[in-house]
């Protein structure tokens, strides 16, 4: 093993322990959490190392990037997260890639991957992102946008909604970023009384890896994991 490989495998360990520790302190198992491993900042040595570490779950924010990469990566099992903003224009040729649609930011996008889906004889999993800090430089819908536009998005084809998505507001501290985590997991306990029965809001993507333990403490079933993951690890 390499000292890269070596290194990496270490640092998903750690995660992962951190992880099984978070979730035993909200009353869950470590298998109710799924890893996101965000690997846009990286090459192929290091997804390499992420893959042999168990790693299958990849997230990438670049449309491009993941098109490169999942060609790249055609013949390993990773399931591939479109974990950013997700242009309209480029919706037809990433979707087929992805196992989660993470940003699903808003009615023109969700209505657009449908249609594309539908077209090509295709279902996905896909996660409403919500804009929790009212940050105006995020993106997502409004938290009180979400409710009338259900029976909306129900009846939209080869969308499966299966959970609600957020991220923490720039530059905050652990405590605001909690605070972000739990109106997220508060709407989506409120929204779960109202849903249609099409849409399932099982999931809560929320943290990263300066806040990933708080998210699992306050609910998270996925967090997107990058920078804790290649700590000293040089190509």
């Amino acid at each position: 093993m390499s000292t890269l490989e070596q290194r990496i495998a270490d640092n998903v360990a750690r995660v992962r322990q951190t992880i099984a520790d978070a979730a035993a302190r909200s009353g869950r198992r470590a298998e109710d959490v799924t890893l996101v491993a965000v690997s846009k900042y990286v090459g192929q040595a290091e997804i390499e190392a992420l893959l042999a570490a168990g790693c299958y779950d990849l997230g990438e924010s670049r449309p491009q990037d993941l098109w490169h990469k999942a060609e790249q990566f055609a013949d390993r099992p990773v399931r591939w997260h479109m974990i950013g903003h997700l242009q309209r224009n480029k919706a037809r040729r990433t979707l087929p890639l992805v196992t989660l649609l993470h940003a699903g930011d808003s009615w023109r996008l969700l209505e657009a991957a449908a249609q594309h889906l539908q077209a090509g004889g295709q279902m996905l999993d896909v996660l409403i992102e919500v804009n929790v800090s009212g940050d105006a430089t995020k993106t997502g819908l409004d938290s009180d946008e979400i409710e009338p536009l259900l029976p909306q998005i129900a009846r939209l084809p080869s969308l499966r909604v299966c959970g609600l998505m957020a991220m923490a507001r720039w530059g905050g501290t652990l405590d605001e970023a909690r605070g972000d985590f739990v109106r997220l997991r508060n709407l989506r306990d409120r929204l779960a009384e109202c849903c249609p029965p099409e849409i399932a809001l099982t999931h809560l993507s929320m943290g990263m890896s300066g806040d990933f333990e708080v998210a699992i403490e306050e609910g998270a079933t996925l967090v997107r994991v990058g920078s804790a993951l290649f700590e000293g690890a040089e190509p």
